[in-house]
């Protein structure tokens, strides 16, 4: 049997060193070329018991013994932190190896050793003055951001002004306040929180930050210089939460402090950058969600989105079966929800009282299902729709109508596609340009590539929402339509082409676009028109990806409508005739049986 884990004595005074990881058991650190890499206790407490067994076998059942000891909890439970542990690994992960349905082991030469000074966190120095922090304690553990909080420790090392940019419920302040609870026991200085968004008075911050750091200022106003020269030379890292709607004086008040205050920091949380010199943007990404076309789904609870929504449910006493069926429903919901954990945590809520099925089936309508948050929690992140409220009614009237008018591009967009569905606005293609800037620094737009852009899902339901009640719906989808419609009605869209690789890309990319531009043309208080030509123009990329159905039934509605117009067009209704008879070779099985199809019906 191996040996019991020991709760205290000379073992756990060592750091143990394989190449340039260490495993310190007095500081309860694993640290990568002598950088700390974060890893939560009930991990560390694996990779201890492993270390520990000298590269035996430890089976899963005594694993969870000594690791949850006194506690019953399921196997799954288990599972995450090993998955959690090989993600903190990262390239070197094979160093925990599974032998499948018997346990665990710890590979590689771990050699012993006395931990030394320099075992200490890399960042900031010693100070003689008590450290403190305002810091809440956790009550769930942060799923699924192993790797966001490595990066941002680390980087913590080397820029002394980090914003945690990202929309509504991406999880900013969470990740932020992990960030500091893990730096803390090693940084040698203060570590405090200022919330800022019940603060609505800009002129108010610096009163506020006092107030977070228990500062004593005289006067009735105080100033940011104020608040720096009371903070000095003294070690601290300020995480400013919330911070979009008080953006130019968080900016100021930070470079205020990176410039009076020489060993202090400011990590802080907006939709937007602050934008000040030094400043070291990251864009909080969403949840790890399993790929569309992921057939492996029994793999799905390796993905941070769905370990989440598996967590919480399981704490609403809503037992979601890990079969492959139901996993991948589960990893359906993510997907839908692109991965954020605030929608995420309202979607396993209500999978508690209406199940996994009846929570799939209603997704389209999250803004009405989605509405079980917290109520300790922020007024804003209470339901889903609030979330988005509190971005949306910061943008200025321009901006609105851009993003409204964006909401119609299914699969992303180009700036030449952004610029012509705005074509009957009063705005020139700088100024969109500038707006469109705007939303993504605001992160409602996110960047898609090099020469696309595009609104995650749930930001896209939204807008499209606030287009139908505005009036801007039925615009953007007609300049949509039209747009489409000139881009594939030039020569390079002919059946009997062939575009390069990167053209065919291109093309691929618009499916999605095409497909809403052709519903929307051939729908009541459409243009029949735009529609017939656009099918004309994709047909050739319909045939090229082999949607043999799809083309028959989009070329047989256009052929209708043409027939039904005075206007006529030769070459047009050639084309579709050519890529009508194509599809039917494919779906019907022969030449003469498509030809007797079309001789019946009188259409050749």
């Amino acid at each position: 049997m191996e040996p019991e884990r020991p709760l205290i004595g000379r073992v756990q005074s060592l750091v143990y060193t394989s190449g340039a990881w260490e495993i310190d058991l007095s500081m309860r650190e694993l640290r990568l070329h002598g950088s700390r890499v974060p890893v939560g206790s009930r991990a560390f407490d694996i990779v201890e018991t492993l270390l520990l067994a000298g590269g035996e076998l430890v089976s899963k059942h005594e694993l969870m013994r000594r690791v949850w000891s006194g506690l019953f909890v399921e196997e799954n439970t288990l599972q995450f932190h090993i998955s959690a542990v090989r993600k903190a690994l990262g390239r070197d992960r094979n160093f925990l190896k599974t032998e499948s349905g018997r346990g665990y082991r710890l590979t590689g030469t771990w050699t012993p050793r006395p931990p030394t000074s320099s075992a200490r966190g890399s960042i900031g120095q010693a100070s003689e003055s008590p450290f403190t922090t305002n810091l809440p304690v956790p009550v769930s553990a942060l799923i699924g951001r192993e790797l966001e909080l490595n990066q941002l420790c680390a980087a913590l090392s080397h820029h002394r002004t980090i914003t945690l940019t990202g929309p509504g419920g991406i999880g900013k302040s969470a990740l932020a306040m992990e960030i500091g609870r893990t730096v803390f026991p090693s940084f040698h200085g203060d570590c405090m929180l200022v919330e800022l968004a019940s603060l609505m008075d800009a002129n108010l911050l610096a009163s506020a930050v006092s107030h977070a750091l228990g500062l004593r200022l005289g006067g009735d106003e105080i100033s940011f210089e104020a608040v720096a020269r009371a903070i000095g030379k003294k070690q601290a890292i300020l995480i400013l939460d919330n911070c979009e709607h008080l953006i130019g004086a968080a900016a100021t008040f930070a470079d205020t402090i990176v410039r009076m205050c020489p060993a202090a920091s400011i990590l802080a949380t907006s939709r937007e950058a602050l934008r000040i010199e030094g400043e070291y943007v990251y864009s909080v990404p969403p949840l790890e969600v399993p790929p569309q076309d992921c057939d492996k789904t029994d793999r799905a609870e390796e993905y941070g989105a769905v370990q989440l929504f598996l967590t919480r449910t399981r704490a609403g006493q809503c037992r979601i079966a890990t079969e492959k069926s139901q996993l991948g429903k589960v990893a359906e919901v993510c997907r839908s929800l692109d991965g954020i954990p605030l929608a995420i945590e309202f979607a396993a809520a209500r999978a508690a009282t209406l199940g996994l099925d009846a929570l799939a089936a209603r997704l389209g309508d999250r803004f009405k299902l989605l509405t079980s948050g917290h109520r300790t929690a922020l007024a804003r992140h209470q339901t889903l729709r609030a979330t988005l409220d509190w971005s949306y009614d910061f943008l200025t009237r321009q901006e609105r109508r851009l993003l409204q008018r964006l909401a119609i591009f299914a699969a992303g967009f180009t700036l030449d596609a952004a610029i012509y569905v705005m074509s009957d606005t009063d705005l020139d293609d700088a100024e969109i340009i500038e707006q469109l800037s705007n939303l993504v620094a605001k992160s409602l737009v996110m960047v898609d590539g090099s020469t696309r852009w595009r609104l995650l899902e749930t930001i896209r339901a939204y807008a499209l929402e606030k287009a139908a009640g505005s009036g801007e719906a039925e615009l953007g989808a007609k300049y949509h339509a039209k747009y489409f419609q000139q881009a594939f009605s030039s020569p390079k869209s002919d059946l009997h082409s062939s575009p390069g690789a990167l053209e065919v890309d291109a093309d691929v990319k618009e499916l999605d676009n095409v497909r809403v531009a052709l519903d929307w043309s051939f729908s009541v208080g459409g243009d029949e028109w735009i529609g017939i030509r656009l099918t004309a123009g994709y047909a050739p990329i319909l045939l090229r990806l082999a949607l043999m159905t799809e083309c028959r039934d989009r070329a047989t509605r256009a052929l209708s409508s043409l027939r039904a117009m005075s206007r006529r067009d030769e070459r047009l209704e050639m084309e579709l005739r050519i890529a009508l008879g194509t599809t039917l070779v494919f779906t019907m099985g022969s030449v003469e049986a498509a030809s007797r199809r079309e001789c019946c019906r009188g259409r050749w």
